[in-house]
């Protein structure tokens, strides 16, 4: 498979004033995989040390921090002798040993020469209330598969290079069959293994499988790792999250996780998933101002899952919905339109938008995010929807450098507002 973090992981390397590197991501977006496809593509060799399987190191940093005796230990370990820029040490599930964030920061202080990836599906978890080797360690997130990634794995690398030089007659040419791709990523998500399984065999019931299993997994760590009072908390709260979607004003109400439920009793449970990387909080704001982040209201938020595809069998939705014309596209009120661009935002744009809504009415704006100086609001439409009322208020009283819309209409540009098909969501940072 083909994943952007391949490319920013030669950047890394090549970086003149490169660190011991973290990786963060929630458990089976890919970390591991990435991590052993790039020691072997870029490097002579790569040391591959996993502190969660292999028990016996889990003491190596308590001892002390001598990295000649550490470096030794790896060398016995895998038969290995680590080299100065020509191996790649691999820590996977790091926070598993004690110490071993830390030895990160005399690796940079003492030992720079070498190159040193750690990661762990935990980390988030890991590094909270812990001291940190602040300014010692480079840091890079990982996410599910992309939407455009999706498409290069089913061997649709001409549809993405359409998008990507923006022949936009041409790919309302091929517009059905973009839309057929966007339905099965909808449902199959981006988490690798399912991914690959439906590459293999086509077949939607083994997707929801892996999908089901993946989800288990999760539970499983609720229970492992989070404190006893929380799990119920977070059970709750990651349960709840389709039924928040679903609602025609999908700020996040702490009495649909449980009656009578407050914010203060469950701020550490939700913290908690988004530590994890289960979840994604989209603030509000009522007055966009730059920066956004300056304006925005930690105590009314919409909560995303980590993958559509993961939300869509945590839901139970049955793969007929697929059959059915543009239904896919229609559930939960747009809730799954919206968690799609929500996940590409941040996963293939970069993007930790926000949202707007009036104080006193019922205007809101889907989606808002600062670039360069100047804010741009999102409208999501679920299909071809183009009535836009309260995104042409927002324009009209704030002046926005250019408005958006996403859609299952083809791409046009007004005078004040560009549609972008959904599947060409990618593009939009060529637009602004």
């Amino acid at each position: 498979m083909e994943r952007t973090i391949l490319t920013n992981l030669k950047a890394w390397k090549s970086a003149s004033r490169r660190k011991p590197l973290v990786i963060k991501g929630a458990r089976q977006v890919g970390k591991t995989w990435a991590m052993k496809a790039f020691g072997n593509a870029a490097y002579e060799d790569s040391i591959y040390l996993n502190f969660e399987r292999d028990k016996q190191l889990q003491n190596l940093f308590e001892q002390d921090f001598d990295l000649d005796r550490i470096l030794l230990a790896f060398q016995v370990q895998t038969g290995i002798v680590p080299k100065p820029g020509k191996t790649l040490i691999i820590l996977d599930e790091v926070q598993e040993a004690k110490g071993g964030l830390t030895v990160l920061k005399y690796f940079y202080e003492e030992k720079p020469e070498y190159h040193i990836i750690a990661a762990g599906s935990l980390l988030g978890v890991s590094m909270t209330g812990q001291s940190f080797p602040v300014g010692k360690v480079d840091f890079m997130e990982m996410y599910p598969m992309t939407f455009y990634e999706f498409l290069k794995a089913l061997d649709e690398e001409q549809l993405v290079e359409l998008l990507q030089d923006r022949q936009w007659k041409l790919i309302k040419t091929f517009r059905s069959r973009y839309i057929e791709r966007l339905k099965q990523y909808y449902f199959v998500g981006g988490m690798p293994e399912a991914v690959e399984l439906f590459i293999q065999d086509n077949n939607f019931n083994a997707v929801r499988t892996v999908q089901e299993n993946i989800l288990s997994a999760y539970d499983n760590d609720f229970s492992k790792h989070a404190a006893p009072d929380l799990i119920p908390r977070i059970r709750l709260l990651w349960n709840s999250l389709s039924s928040q979607l679903a609602r025609e004003n999908k700020k996040f109400v702490y009495g649909i996780v449980k009656q009578g439920a407050r914010a203060r009793e469950y701020e550490r449970a939700l913290e908690w998933l988004e530590q994890y990387g289960l979840t994604h909080r989209v603030e509000r704001i009522t007055n966009p101002g730059i920066p956004l982040k300056a304006y925005a209201d930690p105590n009314a938020f919409k909560l995303f899952a980590l993958d559509v595809g993961l939300l869509i069998a945590h839901t139970g939705l049955d793969v007929k919905v697929l059959l059915d014309g543009n239904a896919l596209f229609r559930e939960f009120k747009g809730a799954l339109t919206e968690q799609f661009v929500l996940q590409q935002f941040i996963s293939e744009l970069g993007i930790q938008p926000f949202y707007w809504s009036h104080e006193r009415s019922s205007g809101e704006v889907d989606f808002i995010f600062g670039h360069k100086n100047a804010f741009y609001p999102v409208e999501v439409k679920a299909e071809i929807n183009l009535q836009a009322k309260s995104l042409l208020n927002f324009h009209n009283k704030y002046g926005p450098k250019r408005s958006f819309r996403f859609s299952m209409a083809d791409y046009n540009e007004q005078q004040w507002v560009t549609d972008i098909p959904l599947y060409a969501i990618g593009q939009l940072k060529d637009l602004i």
